[in-house]
């Protein structure tokens, strides 16, 4: 397991971001190009060897081929197949529970690997001080602090640098009413991305075969019906073949209320039109200002439906992010 541990200046990716190397295969990226090549390579001489847990830094410059000009500590660390923390790891964040896990940025192997979370602790660093100072310091980044390593004082002279890092469930949960060109395209866009997307059309024909893992298409006859069911903060997304159909959905979820986002396609006549019906109907002006149509980044004239996909892709990424760093805490003592 290779983590992005810190950086500072220009890199790649932030702290906290994992690429899973196995002598054959690669899941995930630290991004950088040769930083990554390089890292891999170390990887799997590092697995090769039955390394422990190593920390290196990485300057982006001319000897990686690079010039971002930033530094990034990346830690690797080797898991062994009957490590009990990665199952249940798993389990906690299918359960929705966020913790956060804490390793030795170096030492000896077998150190230990900690769970954090509000309610419990498992693991151990091998220390009964360390790991008090250690859970009460996680408990404080439960909030979304970012990842990063913190270095904790063992005795009057010693230290331990250890890398700790928050892990959130998935709160990226996208509902795409409509399977026609356009969300066809939207759903080959987002699906590349770390969200759950519920896909909903009343033709089950108009589905491919072969859905990623992280989307479900669901055939439904009373579409509406599917936006009751998705959570709370869920990013709704309306496109379908039926004006009449988008209507009865675009109220449904403004009468909600409790969404991130909400985007209907089409024209500003067309928008026009919705708001003295859903007016009409008693949608104030004030939920009516949160239904954003037309959809899409400012600029984007092409009507080809990878075009708007990418468009309505880069719109909801722009807002996503918004939201994120209005919440997003001050940065931790990582080092770089």
């Amino acid at each position: 397991m290779v983590s992005v541990a810190s950086v500072r200046g220009s890199a790649p990716r932030e702290p906290g971001t994992r690429m899973i190397v196995t002598p054959g295969r690669v899941f995930g990226t630290i991004g950088g190009g040769h930083l990554e090549y390089k890292a891999i390579a170390i990887a799997r001489d590092l697995l090769a060897a039955g390394e422990p847990a190593v920390l290196k830094r990485f300057p982006l410059g001319a000897s990686l081929g690079q010039c971002c000009g930033g530094v990034v500590n990346l830690l690797f660390e080797a898991v062994p197949p009957d490590a009990v923390w990665v199952s249940e790891l798993a389990g906690r964040l299918a359960g929705g529970e966020p913790c956060v896990m804490v390793t030795a940025a170096h030492g000896p192997a077998g150190c230990g690997t900690v769970l954090v979370s509000a309610a419990s602790v498992s693991g151990t660093l091998g220390d009964a001080a360390l790991d008090r100072q250690v859970v009460e310091r996680a408990r404080s980044m439960l909030s979304g602090a970012p990842a990063g390593l913190v270095e904790f004082a063992t005795g009057e002279t010693t230290r331990s640098l250890l890398f700790l890092a928050p892990l959130q469930p998935s709160d990226f949960h996208v509902v795409i009413f409509g399977a026609g060109h356009v969300g066809r395209a939207l759903v080959n866009t987002l699906a590349a991305l770390p969200c759950r997307i519920v896909w909903v059309d009343p033709r089950e024909a108009e589905f491919p075969a072969g859905l990623p893992a992280n989307v479900e298409a669901v055939v439904s006859e009373f579409c509406e019906d599917e936006v009751d069911t998705a959570p709370a903060g869920a990013w709704f997304v309306v496109m379908t073949h039926d004006h009449a159909l988008d209507q009865r959905l675009a109220e449904r979820i403004l009468r909600r209320g409790d969404f991130s986002w909400f985007g209907l396609i089409g024209s500003h006549t067309k928008r026009r039109a919705f708001e003295q019906r859903l007016g009409a109907r008693g949608i104030d002006a004030a939920a009516l200002s949160r239904m954003e149509c037309p959809i899409g980044v400012a600029g984007i004239r092409d009507k080809h439906p990878a075009a708007i996909a990418i468009s309505v892709a880069a719109r909801i990424l722009r807002q996503r992010e918004a939201g994120a760093s209005t919440a997003r805490p001050a940065l931790h003592d990582a080092r770089a």
